[in-house]
């Protein structure tokens, strides 16, 4: 019995598993403490939308008034999809993109599991990042 075979797949059952990207799925409480997203598959990647708009303050949107798209301005906030295209990184979930409905603007975007459990995403423009802890609501 020829011995290569063997070693090769010694050498593949040896090899490191990529660190997969952790489980992010669930409700989470936005920044501000004025919404919930809820973050769900979207096929392999991973997607959010608004499901709860918790400031009832007199004057607060119900729609997405200050898109730069006239056509979408009429689009509801609640169900409103606010995260998409996150695909697996290593321990992390990159390549997305977020829009911010109160400025209407979308940013090239990463999302990553803090050690305590809150989700941090962090939104690009050119080189320019910021980045926003959300805290999950269940």
């Amino acid at each position: 019995m020829p011995r290569l075979p063997f070693a090769v797949l010694f050498l593949l059952a040896a090899a490191p598993a990529a660190a997969a990207p952790p489980d992010v799925t669930g409700l989470w409480l936005t920044d501000d403490g004025k919404g919930v997203v809820e973050v769900t598959p979207c096929g392999r990647n991973m997607c959010g939308k608004i499901v709860r708009v918790l400031d009832r303050r007199p004057g607060i949107p119900t729609t997405d008034v200050e898109n730069p798209d006239p056509a979408r301005r009429n689009r509801p906030i609640v169900g409103l999809q606010v995260l998409s295209g996150f695909k697996p990184g290593t321990n992390q979930w990159e390549g997305g993109q977020a829009y911010d409905p109160k400025k209407g603007s979308s940013y090239r975007s990463s999302m990553r599991l803090n050690r305590d459990g809150s989700l941090r995403i962090t939104g690009c423009v050119l080189v320019i990042c910021q980045s926003v802890r959300w805290t999950r609501t269940r």
